[in-house]
């Protein structure tokens, strides 16, 4: 993914930072309604086990994100060639999102440093959501979108509060890893929020696309990547 352009000052307060973070699609039908519902059940565990632990949520947080758009690009990869026809960017953009998600990972485990039973969990988690999610989108590949886009409004909502906790001074801003000012080309004594702003970045992209393409599948399109023109509602 291509490294966002606009750095934001260490000290600037959350109001003030420009990504929609309340945009949220409302459920419409049993499909959505399932997806909403299961992503919430999701959400409950998460607040139950790590409650304000914001750095060890996101290290799990990113596990499960960095599944869909692999599960995605291997199955529509296969739909393609069993077609015989090109996707229109579909699958590049799927795993884009993965490694995206991937990347993210990587930096929460520098910031967080997750314990044995933590990185146990990672495993497990995995494991599950992997084979949930490709029987999911075999099923409905509309629901797995929708899935992910309610999972991504969690994950800005999280990372929002997150920033809070930093604002407030009850997380230390500490220096941002390496990791992270190479991948979003930050400039040298980078902070932690700095890395949170491009995470939420982020993954507000990854909900508005995959609720695009929840939509274009349910209007009976085939959504194309960049020429998705099924905008999140």
């Amino acid at each position: 993914m291509t490294p966002q352009a606009t750095v934001k000052k260490a000290h600037a307060n959350t109001p003030e930072l420009p990504v929609a973070h309340g945009d949220h699609h409302a459920p419409n039908g049993f499909s959505d309604r399932f997806a909403f519902g299961f992503v919430k059940l999701l959400r409950f565990f998460a607040d139950r086990f790590f409650q304000k632990r914001y750095g060890h949520r996101a290290v799990v947080l990113e596990t499960v994100a960095a599944v869909p758009g692999m599960v995605g690009g291997l199955l529509q990869h296969l739909k393609a060639l069993r077609h015989i026809r090109d996707d229109q960017g579909w699958i590049a953009e799927l795993l884009e999102e993965a490694d995206n998600e991937r990347m993210h990972l990587m930096t929460f485990i520098q910031i967080a440093k997750p314990t044995v039973f933590e990185r146990m969990l990672v495993m497990t988690v995995q494991m599950i959501f992997y084979n949930v999610y490709f029987f999911l989108y075999l099923f409905s590949s509309k629901t797995a979108h929708r899935v992910v886009g309610y999972f991504e409004e969690e994950a800005v909502t999280s990372y929002t509060n997150y920033l809070e906790e930093i604002d407030a001074g009850r997380l230390e801003n500490v220096p941002a890893p390496q990791i992270a000012i190479d991948y979003w080309d930050l400039p040298d004594g980078a902070l932690l929020r700095d890395v949170v702003l491009k995470v939420r970045e982020d993954e507000a992209g990854h909900r508005d696309r995959n609720h695009g393409f929840a939509n274009a599948i349910g209007a009976g399109q085939e959504p194309g990547g960049a020429h998705n023109t099924f905008a999140a509602e």
